[in-house]
């Protein structure tokens, strides 16, 4: 009698065990289940039903918060569920102040789970306490060296440090936490899209080197061979914003557009896409009707035009104040060929300036004694420091593109010059100096940033 109760015992235990462990896998397996439908609606959705997933995720929530209540008092393990609860509480792009509260509970009850310190560090993220997410994500690495802390950092330490020294240490952890997640999982899409976001940053804040651009479009680029990273509209936006400094117009205008079609509540990149589509109409109808500048006052500028004006450029050589002298021969605009022309220099007369919603780049156009316009665009130009209609400027060895497509029901069509110093121009004659630059610096709109 007594070892059979003591056997029923035991079946009851064993089946109250099973059940816990099949409530748990429940939970686990329904959380797990609505991450999946957030990061792979659009493999499972058309691009146009975007505009519905906010809702839809919304409505998954919920039937998720409701198995939880559900299953509240039969799961013995409180930190399980409290990490559950806030998981899915997270999923969401907004912070969830309940979610805040349960995976702080969480953390107590179990202070070595590194996804409960993860989730809470996400939170305190969404929440702007950037310090807070901060110590989340290295407590969970003190736990684990694992990829979800290390590229949460990265962002992290993006936003830290005062003076332009600490930025610049932040800046550089960030790029070796982000490489140190792609390390760990070199198919993880999300890692190398944070990977790229540093690099973007370093490229602003480091001096603009064009081997940093790479290797920002080549993380970007293995980021999207991840379906989760391809249906990012992040990715779009920040590739864009590169395209567009690049000047290729056609590809940074897909990109903008891409990222709104992913996210039509997003109102940031419908804005960008507006602005640049409305730069590029301006540019092109300026530059083809030569600044709008009545017929005398253009005789005036292109009779102004003399050799004088090259400055130092003239002569048939420059010679820098460090180094060798330059071969540089005058040539007309309609001459140059697009990309690099060295040892050519132009000579123009500024015939308008663009008004535009960003500082970067100053565009204007010049018109050459042959009477042929271009627009030009200087880079790292300081506050206030631009050209006025009628200076005199010679751009050396110029790099140029023509620029002709169809956006929409908008025609591009104009050629322009990049300057990406002012430093190197010479205008009315002169050299300019250092005190026409200042560092381009470009804002990345990522939400997840």
């Amino acid at each position: 009698m007594h070892s059979g109760s003591d056997k029923m015992g035991e079946e009851m235990a064993a089946r109250g065990s099973n059940d816990y462990d099949e409530d748990v896998g429940r939970i686990q397996k329904a959380v797990e289940d609505l991450y999946a439908f957030r990061d792979h609606f659009f493999e499972r959705n058309s691009i146009d039903r975007a505009i519905h997933k906010s809702d839809e995720l919304g409505q998954e929530l919920k039937k998720v918060i409701e198995l939880l209540d559900e299953l509240q008092n039969q799961i013995k393990n409180r930190s399980e569920y409290m990490l559950q609860r806030g998981k899915a509480l997270n999923v969401m792009p907004d912070f969830s102040p309940e979610a805040l509260e349960c995976l702080s509970k969480a953390v107590k009850l179990d202070p070595k789970s590194v996804e409960a310190w993860n989730q809470l560090g996400e939170c305190y993220w969404k929440n702007k306490d950037i310090e807070a997410a901060r110590n989340c994500f290295t407590g969970a690495l003190n736990h684990s060296r694992n990829k979800v802390s290390l590229r949460n950092l990265s962002m992290v330490m993006r936003q830290l440090g005062k003076t332009q020294e600490e930025k610049a240490k932040f800046i550089q952890d960030s790029v070796d936490h982000a490489k140190e997640a792609v390390q760990l999982d070199y198919t993880d899409g999300t890692s190398w899209f944070i990977a790229g976001n540093a690099y973007l940053t370093v490229f602003f804040n480091g001096g603009q080197k064009a081997g940093v651009l790479k290797q920002c479009l080549g993380a970007y680029s293995q980021a999207e061979k991840d379906m989760i990273q391809r249906s990012n509209p992040d990715l779009y936006f920040n590739r864009a914003t590169i395209f567009k400094f690049q000047e290729d117009y056609k590809a940074s205008l897909d990109g903008y557009r891409m990222a709104q079609s992913l996210d039509p509540t997003w109102p940031e990149p419908q804005e960008k896409l507006s602005e640049l589509v409305t730069y590029l109409q301006n540019v092109t109808q300026l530059v083809q009707q030569k600044g709008k500048l009545k017929a005398k006052r253009l005789q005036q500028l292109l009779a102004s035009i003399k050799e004088s004006d090259l400055g130092p450029f003239g002569g048939g050589s420059y010679t820098p104040p460090k180094g060798d002298p330059v071969k540089l021969e005058p040539t007309s605009l309609s001459r140059l060929s697009p990309g690099a022309n060295p040892e050519k220099v132009v000579l123009g007369k500024v015939v308008c300036s663009v008004v535009t919603d960003e500082p970067i780049p100053f565009t204007f156009a010049i018109l050459d004694a042959e009477g042929s316009c271009f627009a030009v665009n200087i880079y790292n130009i300081a506050k206030g420091q631009g050209v006025i209609i009628g200076d005199s400027v010679a751009v050396p060895e110029p790099f140029v593109q023509h620029n002709d497509f169809v956006f929409d029901k908008t025609n591009v069509n104009f050629s322009s010059i990049r300057v990406d110093t002012p430093v190197a121009l010479v205008v009315n004659g002169k050299k300019l100096g250092l005190e026409k630059q200042a560092p381009a610096v470009v804002s990345l709109y990522a939400k997840s940033e």
